[in-house]
């Protein structure tokens, strides 16, 4: 018994240090991109040397790549809590506009990371492993709720699960990247919480509306969108 506890306390300590790592690391790299995070602050940050950093991911690049997971498996970890499987299609939709608009607003650091990455050309996602299987059960999941809904009449049909998607993400991701330069074009603070209120109806709403069959085209056989 105390054997077993020996085990695992290490093991349990070495998880809670890895943990701390990657949020320390999320916020430097978050803060101040690959080039200029520092692994000494993100060893102070976290409370650990880095030598114990540099045996768990290698070097910094090695650590960017466990944060780009981290932060992928985090978002879509929470994407799979609304069990969009068990819901009418038509809400099940209104559920996942509303949860990337939501996490985009609620995580900073989300769209902070997004912003470098694409300036490296994802060149270290392509490293990541762990993302593309995680974004194709996605696409499963919507399809099948276009299906659903394409079978009572709800949605049209011939639409791309994974054109949908990116049209989809780009809603909250365009309007936090791009927020103070909107803000100043327009002379109005995006940040506003009436503002961001406003936007987030009115995205659901097109979002919604885009699903509705064309008269003509795809005839209603239930329940649609009001």
């Amino acid at each position: 018994m105390l054997g077993n506890w020996m085990v695992t306390q290490p093991r349990r300590n070495a998880e809670l240090t890895r943990r701390r790592i990657l949020d320390a690391a999320t916020r430097e790299f978050a803060a101040k991109g690959l080039a200029g995070a520092r692994v000494d602050a993100i060893a102070r940050a976290s409370r650990a040397n880095k030598r114990m950093i540099y045996q768990y991911y290698g070097n910094k690049e090695g650590l960017y790549v466990a944060v780009l997971e981290a932060t992928y498996a985090r978002f879509r970890g929470r994407e799979r809590t609304l069990r969009l499987a068990e819901l009418d299609p038509v809400e099940a939709m209104r559920r996942l506009v509303l949860f990337n608009l939501d996490y985009c607003h609620a995580h900073p650091e989300f769209i902070s990371i997004l912003n470098n990455e694409n300036l490296h050309r994802a060149r270290h996602l392509k490293r990541a492993k762990s993302v593309p299987p995680l974004h194709a059960t996605l696409t499963e999941t919507i399809g099948a709720i276009l299906e659903r809904g394409g079978a009572n009449g709800a949605f049209r049909s011939g639409i791309d699960p994974m054109r949908f998607y990116i049209a989809l993400a780009s809603l909250g991701y365009f309007y936090h990247s791009n927020r103070h330069t909107l803000s100043a074009i327009f002379r109005t603070d995006l940040a506003r919480t009436a503002t961001w209120r406003a936007y987030r109806d009115e995205a659901v709403a097109m979002v919604l509306r885009h699903l509705v069959p064309e008269r003509g085209v795809d005839r209603p056989r239930g329940r649609g969108i009001k």
